[in-house]
């Protein structure tokens, strides 16, 4: 572990009030925020995806060229060996989400998001949820539902918009956020798994119910502590990214069919479509291409606490936003300690309070790291 960086300066300026229609999304952080500081866990790493804590310490991370590794408690890390043999790798697909399952510390399993050169039904790639065991030691996980959810579409050429965030709700049910594989069809068709929120029973397995549906490219999911809400994230066109509040059954507006092409002009929420649901936040022009999202919980975060955390790749850091109890943006600002970091992937709470951060330069430059007021 390297020596923690000291806080960047500007944590301590003035508020700047929000709107869900302002594209100000490089506000600083208001004056009573805390400091942050920023250690790095490990270094060395190509596109981490996804990272969680178990309940020991240990976290495990994954890389979208394949690959698990394991941070334990006493700093040290190691390679969990994994068959990753059939995984299909292009473009933004790969291995993606990753999250423990509920009751790890009893059952040692955990589920990844990631794409199968030969899941699709014709026998060609698509995208699966596979459930593992991982051993006591953090030496080797083995796959026990291979896979638990199949069949998610992929864009084959390109791996364009694979999605596959996983998260779970708070009654015990797998969330799965996917991609509408940049086919303009996919994301208003619900007898199709792309551009759609997802929910699954982790103990089953199979078709998993839509929760939502005309989504672009869902990137992140968050549960908001305390409560049944349900946030996602997704990646817009040059129009908007936006996140949204999941209501079971409801629309999000994406219908880029347009000429029969794939029709990215159009707005990310058509308002034209009955029963759109409008996002709680949109970036508006120029987006900054939002990804994994998590809430800060504790009161060692002081008045950070309870905000909600957006990864950016296409600008740098971690955006802020502070929601009201009902969900609607109050104000939006950035963390400053995390600017120098480059593209972030995905901000995660930890089990032990810390935010751990995964950065996405990609060339074994990126970095897993930590994060907690100064």
């Amino acid at each position: 572990m390297t020596t923690p960086t000291a806080p960047t300066a500007g944590a301590a300026a003035a508020r700047r009030p929000a709107t869900a229609a302002q594209a100000r999304t490089s506000a600083p952080p208001p004056a009573d925020a805390p400091a942050l500081r920023v250690e790095t866990v490990l270094d060395g790493l190509d596109h981490p995806w996804d990272v969680a804590q178990a309940p020991d310490g240990t976290l495990l991370l994954d890389e979208r060229g394949g690959g698990l590794t394991a941070v334990l408690p006493d700093g040290s890390d190691q390679e969990v060996d994994a068959d990753f043999s059939d995984l299909f790798a292009e473009g933004e697909t790969g291995l993606m989400g990753l999250v423990l399952d509920p009751a790890f510390a009893d059952n040692r399993t955990f589920y990844t998001c990631q794409g199968a050169v030969d899941g699709g039904a014709d026998g060609g790639p698509a995208i699966e949820v596979v459930s593992w065991t991982v051993d006591d030691d953090w030496s080797a996980a083995t796959r026990v539902a291979d896979p638990l959810v199949g069949e998610i579409p992929v864009n084959r050429a390109i791996g364009r918009h694979g999605g596959c965030r996983l998260r779970f709700d708070p009654q015990g049910q797998l969330l799965i956020g996917t991609g509408d594989n940049a086919l303009g069809t996919n994301p208003q068709d619900l007898d199709s798994l792309a551009g759609k929120l997802l929910r699954v029973d982790p103990a089953t397995g199979g078709r998993p119910q839509v929760v939502g549906y005309g989504h672009r490219n869902v990137q992140g999911i968050a549960v908001r502590p305390g409560t049944d809400q349900v946030f996602t994230a997704e990646q817009g066109s040059s129009r908007d990214d936006e996140v949204n509040l999941a209501v079971d059954g409801g629309n999000y507006g994406w219908n880029p069919v347009g000429q029969g092409e794939y029709d990215e002009s159009v707005p990310m929420t058509d308002t034209d479509i009955p029963g759109a649901i409008e996002a709680v936040w949109s970036s508006g022009d120029p987006t900054i291409a939002v990804c994994g999202i998590t809430f800060l919980d504790g009161d060692q975060w002081g008045d950070d606490e309870g905000l909600l955390l957006l990864g950016v790749q296409k600008d740098t850091g971690v955006l802020a936003l502070r929601l009201d109890d009902a969900g609607a943006l109050v104000d939006q600002f950035r963390l400053p300690e995390l600017e120098e970091y480059g593209r972030i992937r995905t901000p995660q709470l930890g089990t032990d309070g810390a935010l751990y951060v995964t950065t996405d330069n990609g060339d074994g430059q990126d970095q897993l790291l930590r994060v907690t007021p100064a």
